[in-house]
């Protein structure tokens, strides 16, 4: 049976059983609500064996909570840890970071195997085998203390559905913001006297609003309760009956007791496109971890979004960040670097205050903004900066040199006397502008950058369509932690360069387009989240005209980049700002508070309190040198990933026999060569170990030291499986199943994520070693989000500045904001085909309801204009009885380079689907040095939303399409911005 739940009728809608739809953006109250009905039936008035045994192993349920007061209230705390305990219950590795369960047996509180604090300075342990980690006995997680506590006290948690929108079409209720639950405790004897603590068991059962048998104003006693997350409650949120909540709910459940566990969720990547996406996200997971799914064939959590699964990562990662030669490499998340360079934090809106829990220290929080949250995080290393400095780093590096210090001590004693600072703390001083922006594999200005207007204005200095004021022009609280300069600077990027292989809206804003070849024209390497395999392009043609391949392109910029380096560039050492990263030791760096070296209360310590700083010595002048030649690092160092690590010396032998070696004098002399892009995807191919049996079983080797268990078994029949380039070009191959990744590659048992952690008893790699229903870090309390809850969309407050300021004579109305991925290109590859353009309407088209159409006088195909504070679009109407009254859509990607007419509100060109939007970032997207809330590359940061956004939408009066000479020179409008 098959379920789906889209807000419009789609195409998926009218191929399944059941449509469940509900109001886009409510996600996360339907899965609650279902939740509900889940914990009540087969966890809280009956038992699923089953599911009882599977979360006990395999979640945070049974671990321990510790109950703190707060202004008179007791509320949720941390985990409690080894460490709180006068003899940290005989651990002297990582105590802070092993949380405590009781035991059902001995009815004792011990430190089961598995935890984060037995993966690192200890070997054997970190495995989720039921065994106390002091003597190795068995045990078995108590998991609920209804029947065992010490008293019954009255918790707090906190309830967002009560908040309000400018906009009606998301309804609040009217429940209080602290919703009072009966929890029973245990009174734990700790090094800071008597705790209580409860399970996460106990407490998510309250947090659900499910009677545990303890009673309480705000359990129901009803699935038609309307008491927070019933399935009644649902009803009034998201427009769903309860009825059919309780009826899939129920189906979802039973299915998985009765298959253990084959209730399965296939989703996309919409709904992370809202500001509260982890609680969309968390309400759907928390489904399948109470039920038993996560790591089970024919169940479990499906995430598609297209092709972007790299699968040989390991391989791909030396070659990509030229690991075989530096480490660390400098990386960065793009979403806090595009909301700070193009100065969208100056026009933000939303008020920390906003997004606080009713139970949070509001004082805590009253000076800062949503840039200040980023700044501090940049500060204490929890994510990364770029530019990191106010000063260049090679000079830095003399600095220190001449001062007779570790380039690390220096920076950290001037960045505590404040004789240096980040970048992150001045973005608009000239000496912290990014200045060359290179662009690969992406059209960030004419598919997916958030707020295009603002890169428009600030990065690039064009024209541009904003229409907002920012926070000095509207004369609202400016930032604490950012220093405020009242003209803000437009054009700070000196150079901006793309690689494409088709003429995008990118390569139209850019100072040089570099011309790539096509998938047909050169040797590369794909792989896919939708199938096992690895397979190749393949060059069957010549590139065309001036076009190369990528690799051939980069390979061209080196060697002339080591042309002029002499006089200007020699051998000189940088310093690499490292945030603190998950999947190494340094993701226990802050474990118990969150104290900041800014305020002086902590040192700045390098790599525990801050980012670590770290020298690189780099010889320009060798850049092409070391671009065509495998490292020595590789022997050096090794290879590895998701923190373990190999050997890879035979690899190397390999690599120079098939690629041959450097005859060339120089510092890559005897090393294998990359001169090809084939020789570049045979780097690949041999040292990962999905594509490298041999490989495959020194991972797996790698991970048993961890674990203690014999993993090698998975890859030992495909030992002597070495894939090589021309297999491929025969036939795609099957990958091989390699511990960085948590399914299985397998004749018999189809990828599954999280099936290694349930089957070879792996821990997942979190704070508790399993997968967590509660997140016990300090910032995530204070927002609320300790446990999943239901957020409503933000209110973005982008229409009323601009609603009465230009009319054009005709009704308006305000509609959700939408951008799903369109069927008639690939993101904006093919948009501009003149077969994808004549399938779809030949130019722009937004999506609205017959309702709102009839309301606003627009029929089918009529020119209609929508903008707000950010910018305005200018396209025809597609009028659909499929699309929900009071939203509309526009597939995303859909370029403004074919049929786009002018915008009645800017006077411009109308612009592409994020013309409308702009970043808001969420804090707690920005923890760090905290197990799995730690940065990693591709992994881990803020993200880009915009679902939240609402626009302005009104029938055209006059269709400019600006083609007309303006003020005496010939040629449209945009010359110059398209210059």
């Amino acid at each position: 049976k098959t379920v789906a739940v889209t807000p419009d009728y789609s195409e998926v809608a009218k191929l399944s059983d059941m449509w469940l739809n509900p109001r886009q953006g409510t996600d996360a109250a339907m899965a609650m609500a279902m939740g509900h009905v889940i914990l009540t039936e087969y966890h809280a008035k009956a038992q699923s064996d089953y599911f009882d045994d599977y979360t006990r192993l395999y979640s945070d349920m049974p671990f321990l909570v510790q109950i703190d007061e707060q202004d008179g209230v007791y509320v949720a705390g941390r985990t409690l840890r080894a460490s709180d305990f006068a003899d940290d219950l005989g651990q002297d590795n990582n105590p802070e970071w092993k949380t405590a369960v009781i035991d059902a047996n001995t009815d004792k509180v011990v430190i089961p195997n598995g935890t984060v604090g037995s993966r690192w300075g200890e070997d054997g342990h970190w495995n989720l085998e039921a065994k106390n980690l002091v003597d190795g006995n068995e045990i078995w997680p108590l998991k609920s203390l209804v029947k065992k506590h010490d008293e019954v006290i009255s918790v707090g948690f906190p309830y967002f559905g009560n908040l309000g929108n400018d906009q009606p079409i998301f309804a609040a209720t009217d429940h209080d913001s602290v919703l009072f639950h009966n929890i029973p405790v245990r009174k734990i004897k700790t090094r800071d006297g008597d705790k209580y603590v409860a399970t996460v068991f106990d407490l998510m059962l309250a947090n659900y609003g499910v009677d545990s048998g303890l009673g309480g104003d705000n359990v129901a006693k009803s699935y038609d309760d309307d008491l927070p997350y019933t399935p009644a409650w649902q009803e009034k949120i998201t427009g769903v009956s309860r009825d059919k909540v309780i009826k899939v709910a129920r189906e979802f459940a039973d299915n998985a007791d009765k298959t253990r566990g084959r209730s399965m969720i296939i989703i996309g990547a919409a709904m992370n496109h809202w500001y509260h996406m982890d609680m969309n996200y968390r309400g759907v997971i928390n489904m399948l971890v109470m039920c038993g799914c996560i790591g089970k064939s024919g169940g479990g959590w499906a995430h598609y979004v297209g092709q972007e699964k790299l699968r040989p990562q390991t391989g791909w990662q030396p070659l990509a960040f030229a690991l075989d030669w530096h480490r660390p490499p400098r990386h960065m998340n793009g979403t806090s670097f595009f909301y700070n360079h193009a100065n969208q934090w100056r026009y933000e809106k939303l008020g920390v205050d906003e997004i606080l829990s009713p139970l949070a220290d509001k004082a805590k929080w009253e000076d800062y903004s949503l840039i200040d949250c980023n700044v501090r995080s940049e500060r204490m290393g929890w994510l990364p900066s770029a530019p990191q400095l106010q000063e260049n780093p090679l000079e830095l590096t003399k600095l220190a040199k001449e001062a007779g210090k570790p380039t690390a001590d220096y920076i950290a004693e001037r960045l505590k006397d404040g004789s240096l600072n980040m970048s992150c703390e001045d973005p608009d001083n000239p000496k912290n502008f990014p200045r060359n922006m290179f662009i690969w594999r992406s059209n960030i200005l004419g598919s997916s950058g958030k707020g295009h207007e603002y890169m428009l204005k600030h990065l690039l200095g064009t024209q541009n369509g904003v229409l907002g004021k920012d926070i000095g022009e509207r004369g609202a609280k400016r930032p604490s932690e950012v220093v405020w300069h009242d003209a803000a600077p437009e054009g700070k990027l000196d150079l901006v360069v793309t690689l494409d292989f088709r003429m995008s809206t990118t390569c139209l804003y850019s100072d040089i387009v570099l011309p790539s070849a096509t998938w047909y024209e050169k040797n590369d390497l794909n792989t896919s989240d939708m199938h096992p395999f690895i397979h190749p392009l393949s060059r069957a043609v010549d590139p065309a005209w001036e076009s190369r391949s990528d690799w051939d392109i980069y390979k061209g910029l080196a060697k002339k980049f080591s042309e002029l380096c002499p006089g200007h560039l020699g051998e000189e050492t940088d310093v690499v700002a490292l945030p603190i990263l998950h999947d190494t030791p340094a993701e226990l760096a802050q474990g118990i508070d969150v104290k900041e070296w800014k305020k002086g209360e902590i040192d700045p310590i390098p790599g525990k309190t801050m980012p670590a700083y770290i020298d690189v010595v780099r010889n320009y002048p060798d850049t092409y040198k070391k671009f065509t030649a495998l490292g020595p690092l590789m022997t050096k160092i090794g290879n590895g990933g998701k923190g373990i690590a190999w050997n890879t010396e035979p690899e190397y032998k390999f690599l120079g026999e098939l690629n041959h070696v450097v005859t060339d004098d120089g510092v890559s002399k005897g090393m294998p060569r990359i001169e090809s892009d084939i020789d570049a995807t045979e780097v690949i191919l041999s040292l990962a170990p999905e594509t490298n049996g041999q490989v495959a079983v020194k991972a797996w080797g790698a991970l048993e030291k961890f674990t203690g268990r014999d993993h090698k078994h998975l890859a030992l029949p495909k030992q002597d499986e070495k894939i090589r380039f021309r297999d491929i070009q025969a036939q795609p191959r099957k990958i091989i199943s390699s511990p960085t990744w948590s399914g299985l590659e397998d004749e018999h048992v189809s990828y599954n994520a999280g099936y290694t952690n349930v089957h070879e008893l792996i821990p997942w790699r979190t704070l508790t070693g399993r997968q967590q229903f509660y997140q016990d870090h300090s910032w995530m309390r204070d927002f609320g989000e300790g446990f999943c809850v239901y957020k409503p969309p933000i209110n973005t407050k982008t229409l009323a500045p601009v609603e009465d300021q230009k009319s054009n004579g005709n009704p308006q109305i305000a509609l959700n904001w939408i951008t799903p991925h369109q069927k008639w290109g690939i993101h904006s590859t093919y948009s501009e085909n003149l077969l994808m353009q004549t399938l779809s309407r030949g130019g722009p088209i937004v999506w609205i309801s017959e309702v709102d159409a009839q309301k606003i006088g627009v029929e089918d195909n009529d020119w209609i204009e929508l903008y707000n504070v950010n910018g305005a679009i200018a396209c025809r109407a597609v009028v659909s009885q499929r699309v929900n009254e009071g939203m509309c859509m526009m597939y995303h990607a859909q370029e403004k380079i074919i049929n786009t007419p002018g915008s009645e509100m800017t006077g411009k060109r109308g612009g592409i689907h994020n013309s409308v939007t702009r970043a808001v970032v969420k804090p707690t997207h920005m923890i760090g040095g905290y197990a799995q809330l730690s940065y990693g590359f591709n992994y881990y940061g803020t993200v880009g939303s915009n679902r939240d956004e609402f626009v302005i939408c009104r029938k055209m009066d006059k269709v400019d399409w600006m083609d007309e000479p303006k003020d005496g020179v010939s040629g449209n409008h945009d010359h110059e911005e398209l210059a």
